[in-house]
């Protein structure tokens, strides 16, 4: 297991009464366009065991986090409502500044008393915390030190601790740059992200199923070749634009909207991995039989070999449905990302409120994971009965994927230190 002691240190070895703790967490969620409101809280919700921990123990708690992107400016909102949410869960205030690490955020992490928090402004406010910044120049960690972010917090820390897994793809400085300078731990969640996917990656109970869908193909192919290729997974269940992808390699033809659709955004690019996957893995992935259109305002269901079609393809038919539940059904071990269809129009929310009941109900070992994935399964479910609702999506897969994380690096370099 990747995180397996001592190569990274848990906050739960330590003491911080009356510590000043610098805590990253990740509590970026789905934001509704209409009312720039939080849609949904998973990743807050899943973060207060640390902050209550930390709280209880006495330490000076002062937490950085981001909000949306430059990629993803509609979300690019203050973390006020995230504030006024672990408040509401902890029983405690939870001060949030809209300042990042400026003269006022400095004087209000001095002015914490043992037990209290303060959330500082998004960290996305910073150049050098979007996307682009970290893309562009491909620093190491030990090159950021002289952020302006590093430069104005660290001075003022006892110690660093990360339990932002969801963000562990990430090589930005409020995530591998800390623990150059600052005594540094991980997190509750960050421990329990790491081994839920390490049991479904290294010893899952088979078969190991995959259902892979939603619109972010790329999620899909991070992971494919390398659950296949080492035999953790025992079945792929391909639906959403990946299903299309994949009848696409196999010869069929979808359809000019549903074409259109997919070259517009270069999915197409990933047709030639789709046929070497299916010539080295066809017997283990499976493709959808039907898929539903709309007609007249109604649901239609149509099977595969009558396409192609000018319809938008906008979820899974009956026919696979029930072929998936059957699977899902038999399986040791489950893992799910991505809705199978279009499931915010009531029309086509068949596929995925049908396959993730047959997830919450299987006696599997269940892991649902991804942003879509997360509000769907909130929706249909109760995620209680889920065995792990992972808050990660890129972070997710790149685990899935084998390759070693910035985050998890620089955690491991600050444990050995």
């Amino acid at each position: 297991m990747e995180m397996s002691a001592p190569s990274i240190r848990s906050m739960a070895d330590f003491d911080y009464s009356g510590k000043t703790v610098l805590l990253r967490v990740d509590i970026n969620c789905p934001v509704d366009e209409k009312t720039g409101r939080l849609r949904n809280t998973n990743r807050i919700d899943k973060s207060v065991p640390t902050f209550k921990h930390l709280m209880d123990q006495g330490a000076k708690l002062a937490v950085i986090a981001h909000q949306g992107d430059s990629q993803d400016y509609k979300s690019l909102i203050p973390l006020a409502e995230h504030a006024q949410r672990l408040g509401e869960l902890l029983g405690r205030e939870v001060k949030y500044l809209d300042d990042v690490c400026g003269p006022a955020a400095q004087d209000a992490i001095r002015a914490l008393a043992p037990g209290e928090a303060v959330l500082l402004g998004n960290l996305r406010y910073l150049a050098e915390e979007i996307s682009a910044f970290e893309l562009a120049l491909k620093l190491p960690p030990e090159k950021y030190l002289n952020c302006y972010l590093v430069r104005s917090l660290a001075p003022l820390a006892d110690a660093y601790i990360n339990d932002a897994f969801a963000a562990a793809h990430r090589n930005s400085p409020s995530m591998t740059a800390f623990q150059e300078i600052l005594p540094s731990a991980a997190g509750f969640l960050l421990f329990d992200e790491v081994s839920a996917l390490s049991r479904v990656l290294e010893s899952p109970a088979q078969p190991a199923v995959y259902l892979l869908g939603g619109n972010r193909i790329s999620d899909a192919y991070g992971m494919m070749g390398q659950v296949l290729g080492n035999g953790s997974a025992a079945g792929i269940l391909t639906s959403g634009v990946t299903g299309l992808v994949m009848l696409l390699a196999q010869g069929v033809r979808l359809g000019a909207n549903a074409e259109r659709y997919i070259k517009d955004r270069n999915y197409d690019g990933y047709i030639p991995e789709s046929q070497r996957l299916l010539k080295d893995f066809g017997d283990k992935i499976r493709l959808p039989a039907d898929l539903a259109v709309e007609e007249n305002g109604q649901r239609k269901e149509i099977p595969v070999s009558a396409l192609p079609l000018d319809q938008e393809l906008f979820d899974i038919g009956e026919q696979t449905i029930a072929a998936y539940e059957q699977e899902i059904a038999s399986a040791g071990t489950v893992f799910l990302n991505g809705p199978p269809g279009v499931y915010e129009n009531p029309l086509f929310e068949k596929g995925t409120k049908r396959l993730f009941e047959a997830v919450q109900n299987s006696p599997a070992y269940t892991v649902i994971g991804g942003g879509d994935s997360v509000t769907a399964a909130a929706k249909y479910t109760d995620t209680k009965k889920i065995s792990h609702v992972c808050t990660a999506g890129g972070a997710m897969v790149q685990y899935l994927s084998g390759e070693e994380m910035p985050l998890m690096k620089a955690m491991k370099k600050a444990a050995a230190k």
